[in-house]
């Protein structure tokens, strides 16, 4: 593991809060209340959401977890908070932030995709947003129960010299509480490579309604899946950031690894009739190859295709079914 030992922590990491009970936020939150108690993790939500949610009882591979879930507006700030939530939901826990932050607090995004740093740092300028991917794990939320096979792990580093001393701050923490990380000495590189997974398995699965082994294991998935990473691999050539070969195999490698049974965030969605984060992923890269005059014509299939799925189960569900959708916060 990269360690920044020159640089000391700027400050110490006591109270954790974890905006989103999605996949993510339980995967995290069982780890981190395990080591540094129940006291000292929080998972903020609206008034509303604390009102429904006060009293559900998690499990994490089966283990009932008694997380404290608080009322953001009479929170207190955190040394550090976590964001896990959807895309979709990424305004509204904007808003829920804003109590937890105190000049020292640093924000860690574990969402996909590579612009929640960005939309983050736009709404609080003078915040420490320290970019961070969290790659490898399998875990899968059904209602308020969680399953994962794979932890993965978090790759975390500094965009700028003046974060560095947060950085530092964060990797004393993870060491304390033996979380799976790893620092990059090139975060950007990192992250488009995660990017790039994304945009390949969580859409390939969507659109055809598969496991990361269907997908895998079928000569056809497996193509439609490659041909949407190559694309992102042209687009990280104009932006700067060169994805290599070798990072397309590793990618490849590390989809042949996951639970085969298993599959990601945006199949989830689409199994549970939610709004999918494809505008993080096909809609991103459309964006990009525009400004650059690229033809991505498989991120295009993509991104025609889920929204004409996401349109035909709009169509069908009943308002009772889109509320009970929409009573856990990612």
């Amino acid at each position: 593991m990269k360690k920044s030992e020159k640089i000391k922590p700027e400050t110490e990491i006591k109270t954790v809060a974890i905006v989103g009970l999605g996949a993510l936020g339980l995967l995290y939150g069982e780890h981190i209340q395990k080591m540094i108690g129940r006291e000292n993790l929080f998972f903020p939500m609206d008034h509303t959401r604390y009102l429904h949610h006060k009293n559900d009882c998690y499990t994490v591979n089966g283990l009932p977890l008694d997380f404290q879930l608080v009322d953001a507006a009479e929170s207190t700030p955190a040394d550090l908070i976590i964001v896990a939530v959807k895309y979709n939901s990424l305004t509204s826990a904007l808003d829920i932030m804003k109590p937890l932050l105190a000049p020292h607090t640093i924000l860690l995004s574990v969402m996909n995709g590579i612009v929640s740093e960005e939309i983050i740092a736009k709404r609080y300028p003078n915040a420490t947003v320290l970019p961070c991917v969290a790659i490898g794990m399998d875990a899968m939320r059904d209602g308020t129960n969680l399953h994962y096979v794979n932890k993965g792990k978090l790759q975390i580093g500094a965009a700028s010299e003046k974060q560095q001393k947060a950085l530092a701050t964060v990797d004393t923490f993870f060491q304390k509480i033996s979380m799976p990380y790893h620092i990059e000495a090139d975060i950007m590189h990192a992250m488009w490579k995660k990017f790039m997974i994304n945009v390949g398995i969580n859409q390939a699965c969507m659109v055809y309604d598969s496991s990361y082994a269907e997908v895998m294991q079928s000569p056809e998935k497996r193509a439609s899946f490659e041909r949407a990473m190559r694309e992102v691999m042209v687009l990280s050539e104009a932006e700067g950031i060169w994805l290599t070969e070798e990072d397309f195999n590793a990618a490849v490698e590390l989809m042949n690894s996951m639970d085969p049974t298993s599959y990601p965030s945006m199949h989830q969605d689409y199994k549970a009739g939610r709004k999918s984060e494809v505008e993080l992923f096909s809609g991103t890269v459309r964006r990009i190859a525009d400004k650059h005059g690229i033809s991505v014509p498989e991120n295009d299939f993509y991104y025609r295709r889920i929204h004409e799925i996401e349109s035909s189960y709009e169509q069908t569900s009943s308002p009772e079914t889109a509320s009970a959708l929409s009573a856990f916060p990612e």
